[in-house]
């Protein structure tokens, strides 16, 4: 029997009372320490700022690491001047930062302020302040204080300080301090401070501050400041600051001091000294004494130097010619009176 006016209370449930002792237990060690280590302070499961830990590891910000293997889960970012420690295995989070990190990264935006490969995927940004390598994808860009390679994709852009080698693809532009090697696409621009070799493929432009070589197609134009080779196609324009070589299209004008090859331009091609063949719409231009040595086919071949080989079109103009002109009128200014103008062709060896 009962006794009136009282009643019973249920036992608390087992998984409640555990439950409250380990809180208390967390509360307790992370309050005296940093983590909670299960079941060693080196490997396992590390709730808290561990320094050390193997394993899976759940901390609400990082500070001071200095390695971190297996799984690592911060849930915000680090203090401003923290960059140490070494991550290796996958680490996610809102910002995941390191000094060097290697693995799989995946965040808001990922960071390392040394080193960073793997699979390295950042909804805004994916960054590095040295190198950078693997597959490394941006909402908004991807880039590297120093190196960049494998496989880039930035949202907005891509770019390295230092050289980038491999899949590069930026949606508004592509860009190294150093080299650029590879397959390299921006939709506004791709360029570099040094060389260009590869696969280069730009909506408005590509350049290089030093060499260029392989395929280069420019919606608007593009140049070297030293050697521009292979197979070029420009919307409007290419040009180098040494030499032109290979097979060059633009849609108005290509130039070098020295050309080499295959150019064809819808307005004009000029240089110093071209060599091979040159075909433009309006007029061929050879300035300073120099030399058109091979077939130049344009309305107004102007040669002020010499030219070597046969120049059509329907007004040819040479100081000396060592070949044939073939158009409507031909002008040879140091040939004799009687052959210096003549129609149809002149020729002089």
């Amino acid at each position: 029997m009962t006794r009136t006016g009282h009643t019973h209370r249920a036992p608390a449930p087992k998984a409640v009372i555990l439950g409250a002792v380990l809180l208390s237990l967390i509360a307790g060690t992370l309050s005296f320490a940093q983590s909670l280590d299960i079941p060693s302070r080196t490997w396992g499961i590390s709730f808290g700022n561990s320094k050390t830990f193997t394993g899976l590891r759940i901390n609400f910000r990082d500070r001071e690491i200095e390695r971190i293997n297996g799984i690592n889960i911060t849930f915000w970012t680090r203090p401003k001047d923290d960059n140490t420690g070494i991550v290796n295995g996958i680490s996610l989070g809102i910002l995941p930062q390191a000094a060097v990190m290697r693995g799989i990264q995946f965040g808001i935006g990922v960071g390392a302020a040394e080193e960073m490969t793997g699979i390295n995927i950042g909804v805004l940004g994916a960054g590095s302040g040295g190198s950078l390598g693997g597959l490394n994808i941006g909402g908004l860009g991807v880039g590297a204080g120093g190196d960049m390679w494998g496989i880039n994709i930035g949202g907005l852009g891509a770019g390295a300080g230092g050289t980038m080698r491999g899949i590069n693809i930026g949606g508004f532009g592509v860009g190294a301090g150093g080299d650029l090697c590879g397959l390299n696409m921006g939709l506004f621009g791709a360029g570099a401070g040094g060389n260009v070799r590869g696969i280069t493929i730009a909506g408005f432009g590509a350049g290089a501050g030093e060499s260029m070589g392989g395929l280069n197609i420019g919606g608007f134009g593009i140049g070297a400041g030293k050697k521009l080779s292979g197979l070029t196609v420009a919307g409007l324009g290419a040009g180098a600051g040494e030499q032109l070589a290979g097979i060059t299209i633009a849609g108005l004008g290509a130039g070098s001091p020295k050309v080499r090859g295959v150019t064809i331009a819808g307005l004009g091609v000029g240089g110093e000294s071209v060599h091979g063949i040159a075909v433009a719409a309006g007029m061929i231009k050879i300035e300073n004494d120099g030399e058109m040595k091979g077939l130049a086919v344009s309305s107004f071949n102007y040669i002020k130097g010499t030219m070597k080989g046969v120049s059509i079109g329907i007004v040819n103009y040479a100081y000396a010619l060592k070949g044939i002109q073939i158009g409507l009128v031909n002008i040879v200014r140091d040939n004799p009176k009687l052959t210096r103008v003549l129609p149809v062709i002149n020729i002089h060896f």
